[in-house]
């Protein structure tokens, strides 16, 4: 029998080991941390998803996610916009929805290593050697789901992970006067805030900044104030709302270069293997559809109906076809938001221009699967 790890237990791993188990291919998960934990992620997840997570019965009903039908767009001094989301999709935080996962993972037998982290991934004579910080697997096939940057990519030689990246991402969960309907994403110097609710009344605040901005301020709560509130609608809601953590979360170096879906035979899922621009609001979605993807080529290398390199090759042709365009396409939507004018222009056609405002919608959401 062939033998699956997934190094990292994120939506994309999850996903993935529930569809392997299911199965019956023996699959193992490793992951660094412990369930539940907080994870830097806008929690906005596209409609286009549901039908695939209904049929694995994986929807996460029980939390009675928010249903959001509107995008609401400000610009640096606050121009808005408010635009009809027509697919739409719904909130959850990662806390609860990995948690989830891992449960009905562990209920169908895939194997978890947790608070456990990988030092290096080595190919060898059609195997792969794991090795941990506790010990070294064996593996016919990985599937890479750790994220968006790792002490993995350095090994793996990856070229994305060679270059120095200007971005940083922080994430709280808040409760504030936020339409339970609605996604909003707030422009602001060198960055950007969206917001959106997820379960319990509770919403996720969450945005990405250019290190110059702390640089120049010192720390993040001087930074906020002296560049977010800049953006009213911001100031707003960083002075009128309750912040449920003790500190926020916060990743650095947060890459949007491109990446390739295979590195080394490992195959790469989720944000390992491109990370779509957080303005877009759909990493979510590219997750499980990654993962669903990612499956069905697995699952057919597995029962020896394709061979090690057509497994290599359906992956990467049908991920390019699925996340290509939709990366590329976010990285220029990016290009005009962050500026005073630039931002001003971008609210001001979607609000007025309805191609524009249907484009900017259209390229963020997939089709349903």
């Amino acid at each position: 029998m062939k033998k699956v790890i997934i190094v990292g237990g994120g939506l994309s791993g999850l996903i993935a080991a529930f569809c392997l188990a299911k199965k019956g291919i023996a699959v193992s998960v490793i992951e660094k941390k412990q369930y539940p934990f907080h994870r830097v992620c806008g929690e906005y997840i596209s409609n286009e998803v549901i039908p695939f997570l209904k049929s694995l019965d994986l929807f996460p009903t029980v939390f009675d996610p928010p249903s959001i039908n509107q995008l609401q767009l400000t610009s640096v001094n606050g121009r808005e916009a408010i635009l009809d989301l027509d697919l739409g999709g719904f909130g959850i935080s990662r806390y609860s929805f990995d948690h989830f996962l891992y449960e009905r993972c562990k209920a169908i037998g895939v194997v978890f290593y947790i608070n456990t982290e990988v030092e290096s991934i080595l190919y060898n004579q059609d195997e792969f050697e794991i090795k941990t910080t506790a010990q070294i697997h064996k593996a016919d096939v990985v599937l890479g789901s750790y994220g968006k940057r790792a002490k993995l990519d350095v090994q793996l030689e990856r070229e994305f992970i060679q270059k120095r990246s200007p971005y940083m991402g922080v994430k709280y969960h808040i409760r504030t006067a936020h339409p339970s309907n609605r996604v909003a994403l707030h422009n602001f110097k060198d960055g950007y805030c969206g917001i959106s609710n997820v379960e319990e009344g509770k919403s996720t605040l969450c945005y990405l900044t250019h290190r110059s901005n702390v640089k120049q301020f010192g720390n993040l709560k001087e930074m906020e104030e002296k560049v977010l509130f800049q953006n009213p609608f911001l100031k707003k809601i960083f002075t009128q709302s309750e912040f449920l953590f003790e500190r926020p979360e916060v990743i650095n170096e947060i890459s949007f270069a491109t990446k390739s879906p295979v590195e080394n035979h490992v195959l790469m899922s989720g944000d390992a293997a491109g990370m779509i621009t957080p303005l877009c609001g759909n990493g979510m979605a590219m997750a499980i559809h990654s993962a669903k993807v990612a499956s069905e080529e697995i699952e057919k290398y597995c029962n020896g109906s394709i061979s090690r390199e057509e497994l290599e090759q359906n992956y990467t042709r049908n991920w390019n076809a699925l996340f290509a365009n939709r990366l590329w396409i976010g990285r220029q939507i990016q290009q005009l938001f962050g500026s005073v004018w630039t931002s001003n222009l971008a609210v001001t056609l979607a609000r007025y221009v309805k191609p524009v405002a249907d484009f900017l919608v259209s390229s963020t959401h997939g089709k349903p699967f």
